[in-house]
């Protein structure tokens, strides 16, 4: 977080909310992770070191921009 100097902002549900609301920029999150799914070494636990996590997160993204390029 320090390096990048992110501002993270957790979206809560009000207490007054009755029923089913859409919450502020959610979707956009949760269709994140879905599209990590389509990617096999992301769809389970598959790494031990997190920093391969990370490179496999960084490679399933680019590999999505590249595909809106085209």
């Amino acid at each position: 977080m320090d390096t990048y100097h992110w501002i993270l902002e957790t979206v809560l549900r009000s207490g007054t909310a009755q029923g089913f609301k859409v919450l502020p920029r959610r979707w956009v999150v949760e269709r994140t992770f879905g599209w990590f799914n389509w990617c096999r070494r992301l769809s389970k636990d598959y790494e031990v070191l997190p920093a391969t996590s990370e490179a496999m997160i960084q490679v399933a993204m680019i590999r999505l921009m590249l595909r809106r390029l085209v």
